[in-house]
C-alpha cells in the first residue's frame, strides 16, 4: 500500500510588525485590540507586534475646532509619515478620522469587526436629550453632534469641548458643563460603558461616517501585512464602511460640515442613510440607498452626489 503524501505545513508569517497608533487612551486600547487579534490569528507573542505611540497634530491642539485648525488628516498625518517611512508597519485609525484619499503609497487594508456606533450622553443623571433642563450646556467638538442636538433642543447652549474621553467626562462630572455626547464605541473600548447616561438610537442621532469601526492602513506594496490581515478583518465592516467613505467623498467631508452616514450589512445587501445638516440644524438633506454588497461604494456615491445635489443652502457656498 503506497504511503499517502503529508500535506504541507502552512508557511508561517514572519511576526515581527511595528503597529503605530495616536498616544490617546482610546487609541492605544484600539492598537492593543488589533494586536491580540493578530496573535491569536497567528501564535505570534506579544513581543513581535511593538506599539509605537505617535503624538499627532490633533491631539496636540485643544482649544479650537478640527475645523478651523485644517480638517481631517489632522489625527492622521504623523502616523502616514511614519508608514511611508517604514518605521511602522501597520496603523490603527479610528475609521471617522481617515482622510477619504490616503497619500500614494498607503491604502486601507480592511477593518476590525465593528463596534456599536451610536452615541451616548454623558450628563450627571439624565438619560436623554429631551430631559436636558432649559439651556442646559452641552458640548461637544463635532460639528454633527453639534447641529443634531441644535436641531432637536434650540435652546441648549452647544459649546465646544475638545478632549480625550476622560477629559470631556470631567468636565461634565465638575458641573463645568451639564452635558456631552460620545461614541459607546469608545467607552467600551475603554471599559467606561456605565458611565454612559443614555444611549441615544441610530434614528435619533444618525452616527458619524465609520462610526465604531477600527481601520487598518498598511503600504499597498506589503505583501506580508496584507497576508497578517487577512483572518482578523470582518467583510461587513468592509462593505459597510466603504458605502460610507463613498458617500462621505462625494460630500466632501473635511470636518467642516456637519455630515452624518450609517450603513448596515444584511448577508449580501447593504442599507445606507446619509444626512446633511446646516451647522444650527435648522435645514438638512438626507436620504437612504438599498443595494448588494458588491455595489457598496457606487451606492455610497451615488447617495452622496444626490445630497450634495439637495445640500442645504449655504453649505458649499457660505456668505
Amino acid at each position: 500500500m503506497s504511503q499517502q503524501p503529508t500535506p504541507p505545513r502552512q508557511q508561517r508569517l514572519p511576526g515581527r510588525f511595528v503597529i503605530g497608533t495616536r498616544a490617546s487612551p482610546l487609541a492605544m486600547a484600539q492598537a492593543r485590540e488589533f494586536a491580540g487579534r493578530l496573535m491569536q490569528a497567528h501564535g505570534w507573542a506579544q513581543d513581535e507586534l511593538p506599539l509605537d505611540a505617535i503624538v499627532t497634530t490633533g491631539d496636540s491642539i485643544q482649544n479650537r475646532s478640527l475645523a478651523e485648525a485644517g480638517g481631517k488628516g489632522l489625527f492622521t498625518k504623523e502616523l502616514d509619515v511614519a508608514q511611508l517611512a517604514g518605521t511602522i508597519d501597520f496603523a490603527v485609525h479610528s475609521s471617522k478620522d481617515l482622510q477619504t484619499r490616503l497619500p500614494d503609497g498607503l491604502v486601507v487594508g480592511g477593518y476590525l469587526p465593528r463596534e456599536d456606533a451610536r452615541d451616548v450622553l454623558i450628563s450627571r443623571g439624565i438619560a436623554r436629550v429631551a430631559d436636558l433642563p432649559q439651556g442646559a450646556v452641552i458640548g461637544s467638538a463635532s460639528l454633527r453632534r453639534q447641529a443634531m442636538l441644535r436641531r432637536s433642543r434650540p435652546d441648549l447652549q452647544v459649546v465646544l469641548l475638545r478632549g480625550n474621553v476622560a477629559r470631556r467626562m470631567e468636565k461634565v462630572a465638575s458641573g463645568e458643563i451639564d452635558a456631552t455626547l460620545l461614541a459607546l464605541a469608545g467607552l467600551r473600548r475603554l471599559g467606561l460603558e456605565d458611565k454612559a447616561s443614555g444611549i441615544l438610537s441610530i434614528e435619533e442621532s444618525l452616527p458619524a461616517v465609520g462610526q465604531g469601526a477600527i481601520g487598518i492602513t498598511i503600504r499597498a506594496d506589503d505583501a506580508a501585512a496584507i497576508a497578517a490581515l487577512a483572518p482578523v478583518i470582518c467583510r461587513d465592516t468592509g462593505f459597510a464602511v466603504t458605502a460610507e467613505r463613498a458617500f462621505l467623498a462625494e460630500v466632501d467631508g473635511s470636518c467642516r460640515m456637519p455630515i452624518a452616514g450609517h450603513a448596515v450589512v444584511t448577508g449580501d445587501r447593504v442599507h445606507l442613510r446619509g444626512l446633511l445638516l446646516s451647522p444650527d440644524g435648522s435645514a438638512s438633506a438626507e436620504g437612504e440607498r438599498h443595494g448588494s454588497v458588491t455595489d457598496a461604494a457606487k451606492l455610497g456615491a451615488d447617495l452622496g452626489r444626490e445630497l450634495r445635489a439637495r445640500a442645504p443652502a449655504g453649505i458649499y457656498d457660505p456668505a
